[in-house]
């Protein structure tokens, strides 16, 4: 079984025992959180997707420790202009260890389809809405005109560029 969950503004795979890195987070170290901003989750190769959360979806998790990331180089340079700058920048993250995975309020593909058939079945027997007037037809297209112009019209470049140079007979060896 796992899921895919949103925290940080980013997407983690996460399944039980799992042990992720993500942006950091405001609780204290050994406190377990709830993430509830679950997008699928797949037990026995049935998922279930989100719209774009699962209702009622959670994954609990606690905190392992906060670190920071490895040191990220940025270096800016615009050539001829003798400018470099060179900066390093860590980023502050939490450890997390997936404790596990509940779907309790999450619906089954299978059910989702039922329930739209029902729901299809219900609304079935409303007024019939006015039809709408037909929409305007478009102006026609004007037709392109340049090939009959290229047709009836010689290309003047055309002798230039075929013309052969004059033969003399200065330095030859006949």
């Amino acid at each position: 079984m796992y899921a895919v969950i949103k925290t940080g503004g980013k997407q983690y795979k996460v399944s039980k025992d799992d042990i992720i890195s993500v942006e950091k987070l405001s609780e204290d170290t050994g406190k377990k959180i709830k993430l509830n901003e679950v997008l699928i989750i797949s037990d026995k190769g049935k998922p279930i997707v989100g719209d774009p959360l699962i209702k009622g979806a959670s994954v609990e998790a606690e905190i392992m420790d906060h670190s920071r990331a490895a040191k990220i180089t940025v270096f800016k340079k615009k050539r001829r202009h003798n400018y470099r700058r060179k900066k390093g920048h860590k980023q502050n993250i939490t450890n997390l260890k997936i404790l596990s995975i509940n779907a309790s309020q999450g619906k089954t593909k299978a059910s989702d389809t039922e329930e739209k058939k029902t729901t299809t079945k219900k609304a079935a027997p409303k007024k019939a809405a006015p039809k709408k007037a037909a929409p305007k037809k478009a102006a026609p297209k004007k037709v392109a005109t340049k090939s009959k112009k290229t047709e009836d019209k010689p290309k003047k470049s055309d002798k230039k560029a075929k013309s052969e140079p004059k033969k003399t007979n200065k330095g030859s060896k006949e």
